[in-house]
């Protein structure tokens, strides 16, 4: 991805899982979401389990409530233990917040506290499909306000961006 995937994560344990993934890891996460996982996030997370990226912004054609042209996250959630897109404590309280979770699930969370993240979308392709990647805010509406990022993970992670890029 942007400098090869060795050189993708920060320093930061952040939203660090500290288990490596496995199969198996990768086979029970998915049944427990009911979603088939992208291939560019497994071979991601086998690399580091969860964690910032150096490059944290990526470019939008619309305002999001972040800022006219970006978002920023702070994490990409890992699987298994306490931050991983499969934790149970992690998915009642995406739901609680308000984000669609019958289309997908919280990938990327956002500086915002929960305001706004970044979700994996598989209204188009179903349940074992190439998910595409949206931008959820659920602060600045009645309903979820969507901007779509990416028509996949993959060029997701290739489009991620310094934040020095977007520095005045």
């Amino acid at each position: 991805m942007n400098n090869g995937l060795n050189e993708f994560w920060s320093q930061s344990d952040y939203f660090t899982n500290s288990m490596s993934v496995t199969e198996e890891m990768v086979v029970k996460a998915e049944e427990k979401l009911g979603y088939k996982l992208p291939s560019a996030y497994i071979e991601l997370i086998k690399t580091k389990n969860g964690g910032t990226p150096i490059n944290s912004c990526f470019p939008t054609t619309s305002p999001t409530s972040w800022a006219d042209d970006h978002i920023a996250i702070e994490s990409i959630r890992g699987i298994g233990g306490e931050h991983g897109v499969d934790s149970e404590d992690v998915r009642d309280s995406d739901e609680d917040w308000g984000y669609p979770t019958n289309i997908g699930f919280v990938i990327c969370d956002c500086p915002s506290a929960g305001h706004d993240a970044v979700m994996l979308d598989y209204s188009q392709c179903g349940k074992s499909g190439e998910p595409r990647v949206i931008h959820v805010d659920v602060e600045v509406s009645d309903k979820p306000v969507v901007t779509l990022l990416s028509n996949n993970f993959k060029s997701f992670l290739q489009g991620l961006t310094n934040s020095s890029e977007y520095e005045d």
